[in-house]
């Protein structure tokens, strides 16, 4: 028999909790909530429509204080209707809220889906009909806030009471934010198809419709690979709904392509070099939190970093050495070549001057913050950064520095590599063994390659990101990175040559020194100044590239003044670039060869446009940037690099001998890339030492079997090649024609 007492306590919890009382306590609880969101409804008026009406100015001022720019003006012309085709609106709705012609302005099952799958990790959603998203465009703030939720559904379901759904899908269609500055349908289509909205076709409706969900990331003329492919689906997406709805015949549907659309024209006021600083800076700002929607908004007091007279120094120097030179509206081809240039103060991470291009109103893409193309042989120096700060050694054993001996054969196939990779040096010429310091001042790539399989791809990128690349698709850790074959802007490069500058403490460009708004103020970005690398490394760095300027490729970039830099020429000659730094100064600038002629723009090469054969980094970009420097100096300067290179350069003294091959070897012309005039204010370089290696560089299917010294007494031999290699298409070199240097140092102080 079982206790009594444990009987008595069964039936008691039993009596406790009857089903009666448990029916009873749940319809009591939803009586209490229906009776709690009545009361919300009641309570929760419809308030007074923002419309935008109360929306401000921006304004962006220099340095000192001088303003830039204003923007804020809406660019939205709101259109009936009546105005717009029936199936681009269909095309609004099958893409945002399929239900919306049944729904009562709030879809629960919806609302309860998107908040499910957000918990549960599936991607945040919205859920929000179209309804509630015209209440919050027109009504209610943008804060993600669940206050604001709230009153958004309660202010939906009074709004579909009192309004046709007519009236409120053109209040959506027509406040909605489509990127390009354009708020409504009518200024979209206008900026995106250079039409009137009455004249969208569906597959061009869907694409607006489609741009609504990320307008900024699904603009293909900026979008990456990425972006593209998720607005292309979200567009097939859009066109398939409407052919379940029944809006649109299948066959009507196979037939239609991707509509692409013109390139962004900016609004009034954003010509020559302003565009691109206020859209830099209002990117700037987003990333440090600030909402697109906000700025949209207006009020915001943005003060950059800008230093007028440098800005217009920049500019200038590109006037007078690229586009004073080149006839854009006449020749073709000089009209693909585009410039950019970022110039930022190595102490303080300023960008204090910004070129885009030959205007923000004729070429919107900025040219300075674009990563579209190749960095090129700018990129060695990281490879060299990354080998002394990992005291990384050759594959025989050798410390690498600046006095370390490689071999410079063109085609050399690299070694200890699993990717085959043999690159060809400028004219296919063959320097036989060649110091580091040699190999940086003429930019041999078979030397590079070698030397990142040596340090470790990996560990080169690591550097390369700790430096402040950004990482990428194209960022991929292979042999050929050492010829910089992923995708970097001119701001990317400035920032990281700006740390090897700061002798290896972390250096972020920043564009913005504060934004202030009426409730709240955003602050420049942190300057944390961390030793990403030794400033043993960096500061090594500095004096190879040093000799770059002095007895390198990079000669027309010397004047008055103490310069380290680094040329670059990608392959096809696509770009070119000089990236350098003075004590007080670091500027990249590059030229691009875009055609724009098309839809799309595409890439081509810049062979042949602004001056026979290539368009080396040596040439005009060199020329730009000691023009540029030069003004931005005053004149010159004084100041010399504070270096600490002990043990950092493989022996110590800075190496310049010919590294020349064997006698057998020998060709008969170098390259025609030498200075033949020393330019001003270089130092002697020190005597090469007696002991130039002599042993003959090895072929591809054979190794050499003795051992010659480098300048430090270290062995030379160069481990056995094992890889079959089948050579990709080269890098086109750095070289430079041998013309005399330019003198700037009679030129009087500015």
């Amino acid at each position: 028999m079982g206790r009594p007492d444990a009987k008595a306590k069964k039936r008691g919890i039993r009596r406790l909790f009857t089903w009666k009382k448990m029916l009873g306590t749940f319809l009591l609880l939803c009586l209490l909530g229906i009776g709690g969101l009545y009361t919300v409804y009641l309570l929760v008026p419809v308030p007074t429509a923002n419309a935008e009406a109360t929306m401000q100015s921006n304004i962006y001022k220099y340095a000192n204080g001088k303003i830039l720019a204003r923007t804020g003006e809406i660019n939205r012309e709101i259109v009936g209707l009546d105005k717009i085709p029936l199936p681009v609106q269909r095309a609004f709705v099958a893409a945002e809220n399929k239900t919306f012609y049944k729904d009562n302005g709030v879809d629960i099952k919806g609302t309860t889906r998107a908040a499910w799958n957000t918990l549960t990790g599936k991607g945040k959603q919205g859920g929000s009909t179209i309804t509630q998203q015209y209440v919050k465009n027109f009504y209610l703030s943008q804060d993600q806030t669940a206050t604001r939720k709230l009153k958004e559904m309660v202010i939906a379901v009074k709004v579909d009471e009192e309004m046709s759904k007519s009236d409120i899908l053109a209040g959506y269609i027509n406040t909605s934010y489509y990127g390009r500055s354009a708020y409504g349908i009518q200024a979209a289509a206008r900026s995106y198809y250079g039409t009137d909205a009455a004249r969208l076709t569906t597959a061009q409706g869907a694409y607006l419709a489609s741009l609504l969900q990320a307008p900024n990331q699904y603009d293909w003329t900026s979008a990456n690979a990425t972006g593209r492919k998720l607005v292309e689906e979200r567009w097939n997406y859009v066109l398939d709904n409407m052919v379940e709805m029944g809006w649109l015949p299948a066959a009507e549907r196979a037939g239609l392509e991707f509509p692409v659309p013109q390139a962004p024209k900016p609004l009034p006021g954003m010509e020559g070099q302003t565009g691109y600083i206020v859209e830099a800076a209002n990117q700037e700002l987003m990333r440090q939190g600030v909402s697109e929607e906000d700025i949209k908004a207006g009020g915001w007091t943005i003060t950059l970093n800008i230093d007028e007279r440098k800005q217009k120094d920049l500019v200038a120097a590109v006037d007078k050495e690229l586009e004073d030179k080149i006839d854009r509206k006449g020749d073709k081809k000089a009209a693909t070549v585009q410039a950019g240039a970022t110039s930022v103060d190595p102490k303080t991470g300023a960008v204090v001057a910004l070129y885009g291009g030959v205007g923000a109103t004729e070429h919107w893409m900025s040219n300075a913050t674009r990563r579209d193309f190749q960095p090129a042989s700018t990129f060695k120096p990281i490879v060299l950064a990354s080998a002394l700060d990992n005291e990384a050694v050759t594959q025989d054993g050798r410390e690498i520095g600046l006095r370390t001996v490689y071999d410079g054969t063109s085609k050399r196939p690299v070694v200890g590599s699993e990717i085959p990779y043999a690159p060809e040096n400028e004219d296919d010429y063959s320097y036989g063994p060649v110091s580091v310091q040699r190999a940086t001042d003429k930019s041999i790539n078979s030397v590079y390659a070698q030397m990142i399989v040596d340090v470790g791809a990996e560990k080169t990128k690591k550097t390369a990101l700790a430096l402040g690349l950004k990482d990428g698709q194209d960022f991929e850790p292979t042999p050929a990175m050492a010829l910089g074959t992923m995708g970097a802007s001119t701001l990317d490069m400035a920032g990281a040559y700006a740390t090897l500058d700061n002798h290896g403490a972390k250096v972020t460009p920043t564009l913005v020194k504060t934004a202030q708004h009426h409730d709240r103020r955003v602050e420049a970005v942190r300057q944390g100044g961390e030793q990403v690398i030794s400033r043993r490394a960096a500061d090594t760095v500095t004096k190879a590239m040093k000799g770059v300027v002095e007895n390198g490729s990079g000669f027309r970039a010397a004047g008055d003044y103490e310069a380290a830099g680094k040329t670059g020429t990608s392959e096809n000659n696509r770009s070119a670039w000089f990236v350098g730094y003075t004590p007080e100064l670091v500027t990249a600038v590059a030229l691009f060869g875009e055609d724009t002629s098309g839809k799309i723009a595409e890439q081509v090469t810049l062979t042949d446009t602004i001056e026979p054969g290539r368009a080396n980094g040596g040439r005009v970009p060199a020329k730009i940037w000691g023009e540029y420097t030069e003004r931005a100096l005053n004149g010159g300067s004084d100041t010399a690099f504070d270096l600490e290179t002990s043990g950092g350069d493989g022996g110590g003294g800075e190496p310049t001998g010919t590294g020349s091959p064997t006698p057998t070897e020998e060709p008969t012309q170098e390259p025609t890339e030498t200075a033949t005039t020393p330019p001003a204010r270089t130092t002697t370089a020190p005597t090469p030492p007696p002991t130039s290696p002599t042993t003959a560089p090895p072929t591809p299917t054979e190794a050499p079997t003795t051992t010659s010294p480098d300048p430090t007494g270290e062995p030379t031999r160069e481990p056995t090649n094992t890889a079959t290699v089948q050579p990709p298409d080269p890098e086109v070199p750095d070289g430079d024609e041998g013309a005399a240097p330019p003198d700037r140092t009679t030129r009087q102080p500015r």
